[in-house]
């Protein structure tokens, strides 16, 4: 049987493969998707979004292919949302007397972005009903669930169907203004990694004990290496530099300025290229007795009589501070004494070998934990229950997670690689299902009069979140990084982050988005059932 959306288009042997064969379907989608989401629109591409727009116009040829694809969008979306709060909970956690007013923000927004929707709604006749699905759908939040129940009817899926994508398409152009602005920020300065890490000899001329200089004990920089008489070792932690000592000086550009200019003066020459007494080397964290711990726990002037000056994450050089916790995958810049560096690096593990292996154990507890965290029901004023779900759920167990590190010898962190690649294939599992299954739904009512009128409401609902938020974060001083990041937690896409990231790798995105997500969460389970209540 061919359904008239496909009829003239597709043969019916093709459409009976793919509605036989799902996983066929869904690799489809995912591939059409990416190739789509490179396509540039302007100055915007959607990036992983592709596969949720490649799946709506697949899913809408016959709705056989979006059946059964609940437990293919749920293992994609806690997956990602798992990584996501590993890769962000220390960040967070240590910034939560920063994130507070992004909080406060973020509910004022969807309470504003609620109210204007459902007036919207009024004037042009879209039900309370649909109008708490569109709010969902346009927020792509999966809080579905609540307004279905809270209505005793589908009405709200409809909604949420043909607001979905509309939610996705505006917050992106929204976010690709904003991620790349500099607005001032001056609660929220730019990390010492946003500059680069940079080492410069420097000549001392003044006499300077390192534990009361201040750049140096609120680690904003390292020092390595200290020449003192001809002769060449690593610096201690307690030393007095004296006059005439050589060092090198480590840390973003505008502290070593600083600090050079405290100490004495540069040097042309460069005091680590002579490497007969010290040595220096790229170190691997591939053993599991040093992943999860921090810089100051893993002792390198105690153990080495040595230090660490800067770790290489990712694609992000940051500069060594003592509560820098290490991850699997890390590499770290160690300075030791020459015939002891061999022994570092065994200590270290230096292996990408062992890296490029998960430890299954621990992400399959770590989603367990996770998933029965979305599954507790918390009771609610009014008769409303609250309950986290796939998403939050193993967002907000990822995040305590990657704030521990480890549990005794159990080590919570991914390899920075693993976790990226792992949360890159949820997100298009996630996509990709979620747009085979509203595919017909969407098709049958998007171009309707109602339809359209719910797209208005869906670009309504968003801009109106959006101006609220970013124009409060800015007058409150928060960063464009951490709005743009906040933004992308509060609609809750996946898909926006991942824009957000593709354009900018400032840390504070990601906090910015784990900091509002869960919260989001809460905030529009509530809102839906007042809407269908309205």
């Amino acid at each position: 049987m061919t359904y008239p959306v496909a009829a003239g288009l597709i043969p019916d042997g093709v459409i009976d493969v793919l509605a036989a064969t799902p996983l066929l379907t869904v690799f489809l989608v995912i591939g059409l998707g990416t190739a789509v989401g490179q396509i540039p629109f302007g100055p915007i591409r959607f990036g992983a979004a592709g596969a949720l727009f490649v799946g709506l116009a697949v899913g809408a040829l016959d709705p056989r292919l979006g059946a059964d694809l609940g437990m293919l969008r749920a293992l994609g979306l806690g997956l990602f949302c798992y990584t996501v709060g590993l890769g962000a909970g220390n960040t967070f956690f240590r910034n939560l007397g920063r994130q507070m007013p992004l909080m406060a923000l973020c509910v004022v927004a969807l309470l504003a972005a609620g109210a204007v929707g459902a007036g919207f709604s009024r004037l042009t006749g879209v039900t309370p009903a649909m109008d708490a699905g569109a709010y969902a759908g346009a927020l792509t939040s999966p809080v579905l669930d609540a307004a279905i129940e809270a209505a005793g009817n589908q009405e709200p899926s409809i909604g949420y169907a043909i607001a979905y994508p509309v939610g996705v398409a505006v917050a992106i152009i929204v976010v690709a203004i904003v991620v790349g602005q500099r607005w001032p920020g001056r609660k929220d300065p730019r990390p010492a990694s946003a500059d680069g890490i940079v080492a410069t000899s420097v000549y001392v001329l003044t006499r300077v004990r390192l534990d009361r200089m201040e750049a140096f004990t609120r680690a904003r920089i390292r020092i390595s290496y200290l020449e003192r008489d001809g002769v060449t070792r690593v610096v201690d932690p307690g030393e007095e530099l004296a006059p005439g000592d050589k060092v090198v000086v480590v840390g973003a550009p505008a502290a070593v300025e600083e600090a050079m200019h405290e100490l004495g003066t540069g040097l042309r020459s460069c005091l680590a290229k002579d490497r007969r007494a010290v040595d220096h080397r790229r170190l691997t964290v591939s053993s599991t007795r040093v992943a999860g711990r921090t810089i100051a726990e893993v002792d390198m002037p105690g153990r080495f009589a040595g230090v660490i000056t800067r770790v290489r994450r990712g694609d992000l050089d940051l500069l060594a501070r003592d509560d820098l916790v290490l991850e699997l995958g890390d590499r770290v810049l160690a300075v030791v004494p020459s015939e002891r560096l061999e022994e570092a690096a065994d200590w270290f593990g230096d292996s990408e070998r062992k890296i490029s292996q998960i430890d299954a154990f621990s992400v399959g507890i770590g989603m367990a934990l996770g998933v029965l965290l979305g599954l507790v029901a918390v009771p609610l004023p009014g008769g409303i229950t609250l309950k986290l779900g796939v998403a939050a759920g193993p967002l907000v167990a990822g995040m305590i997670l990657g704030r521990l590190g480890r549990t005794g010898p159990f080590l919570w962190g991914l390899p920075h690689a693993a976790n990226a690649t792992i949360r890159q294939l949820g997100l298009l599992f996630f996509l990709a299902a979620i747009g085979l299954a509203s595919g017909p739904r969407f098709a049958g009512a998007a171009f309707s009069v109602t339809g359209l009128a719910v797209g208005g409401l869906a670009a309504i609902v968003v801009v109106v979140s959006a101006v609220v938020l970013l124009t409060g974060a800015r007058i409150a001083g928060i960063s464009a990084a951490r709005a743009a990041g906040g933004l992308a937690g509060l609609v809750g896409q996946p898909a926006i982050l991942s824009y957000a990231l593709s354009r900018s790798e400032d840390v504070r995105i990601e906090a910015g988005y784990a900091t509002l997500f869960a919260l989001a969460i809460v905030v529009k389970i509530v809102m839906v059932q007042l809407l269908v209540a309205l």
